[in-house]
């Protein structure tokens, strides 16, 4: 294939004031690849709760604030259309799609990586975080580590998945649960939580519980949840006892899930979730909270002696499992409920998420 025209200019969204919700629309020049890198089109780009928190500085867990003028996002698809010295290696040409995930890069070389964890690479590179990301039109990717789009799924549809659908596919692995077991999403009708409840109960094979605002209860459904739960039609307190009693009453003899996956970025919800379990269960955090870190509420050693219960965090999943949420996808497994639009909107749709008022994901459209 020929090497399609190249701009020196392309258009892109910073973070022009960090700690506030806030982008600009600006023109920044296009990069060249290096050794063993790939330029990419890209024509989409997810927006995921992960990019609010690095854009207001609300991760405590992120060791430096953001500068100002990075380019933010990290769910972006597009096409080869340069190779660096050393990429045609990796059997990419120009021409061929490829999606950029919340990790840019992954050493192959650290413990972590060798043992297929590559999610907890020790010299990972974050997109959109010290590195430039997917909000813009031309980014660079290491040809090694971008992830190939099936050609049956469209570029809008694959954008959200890179971040939210490989996240919520490797968290539901690490839970354990078994086909025809119950399974509590937390958070279920966020852009995270209705992926999650498709893949368990669509591709799993479980049975599943979805928890969330009232206004999401269609989407959550419709997604393919037995169950939903509302959590405003249950009291906030320190024991959270109607409401997990109500979960365990969804489940097979009222003994609880087998397994909780925590979508949300809500402490309460993770003081709840541990109390969702049966004995033998497992509680997967996901979803960070933002501001100042607080333990689980209901984390109790005699909790865990006595049920014999399980806590454990699951980070991005790695390039398999980026590879097996595109497999999902393109045989109509999973499809994210997504409405698409323009960069300059960005600011807007930060503000929703602010609100909580977002349904499902937004995808930009980078023409």
């Amino acid at each position: 294939m020929a090497t399609p025209d190249i701009p020196k200019k392309q258009k892109a969204v910073i973070y022009d004031n960090p700690g506030t919700v806030s982008t600009k629309l600006v023109e920044l020049d296009v990069p060249e690849p290096g050794a063993n890198e790939v330029l990419v089109n890209l024509t989409h780009s997810g927006v995921c709760h992960s990019d609010f928190g690095v854009m207001t500085n609300s991760w405590k867990m992120l060791p430096y604030p953001t500068q100002p003028g990075q380019v933010g996002g990290h769910e972006g698809v597009g096409k080869v259309v340069k190779l660096g010295a050393g990429a045609e290696s990796s059997g990419l040409k120009v021409g061929d799609r490829v999606g950029i995930k919340w990790l840019s890069s992954a050493c192959g070389q650290c413990a972590p990586c060798q043992d297929g964890a590559d999610g907890l690479c020790f010299n990972q590179k974050i997109s959109g975080y010290y590195t430039p990301g997917t909000f813009q039109q031309y980014v660079l990717g290491p040809a090694h580590y971008v992830t190939p789009i099936p050609d049956g799924l469209p570029s809008d549809e694959a954008a959200p998945l890179l971040c939210a659908g490989v996240t919520v596919y490797a968290a539901l692995k690490r839970s354990k649960a078994q086909p025809g077991q119950w399974i509590v999403i937390s958070g279920a009708g966020g852009g995270l939580g209705h992926l999650a409840v498709q893949i368990a109960s669509k591709g799993m094979g479980l049975r599943v519980i979805g928890v969330d605002h009232g206004s999401k209860e269609e989407l959550v459904k419709d997604s393919g949840a037995e169950h939903f739960v509302d959590i405003t039609k249950f009291p906030v307190d320190d024991k959270f006892e109607a409401i997990s009693s109500h979960v365990k009453t969804l489940t097979t003899n009222g003994l609880g899930a087998h397994a909780v996956v925590v979508c949300t970025a809500s402490n309460i919800a993770y003081a709840q979730s541990l109390l969702f379990l049966r004995y033998n269960g497992t509680a997967v955090c996901v979803g960070i909270p933002e501001n100042e870190p607080k333990a689980v509420g209901s984390a109790f050693p005699g909790i865990f002696i006595n049920k014999h219960l399980n806590i454990t965090g699951s980070a991005v999943g790695n390039r398999t499992e980026a590879i097996e949420t595109m497999e999902f996808a393109s045989r109509g497994v999973i499809k994210a409920h997504f409405r698409t639009e323009k960069m300059d909107a960005l600011t807007d749709i930060f503000k929703e998420m602010e609100a909580g008022t977002l349904q499902g994901r937004v995808v930009l459209d980078l023409s």
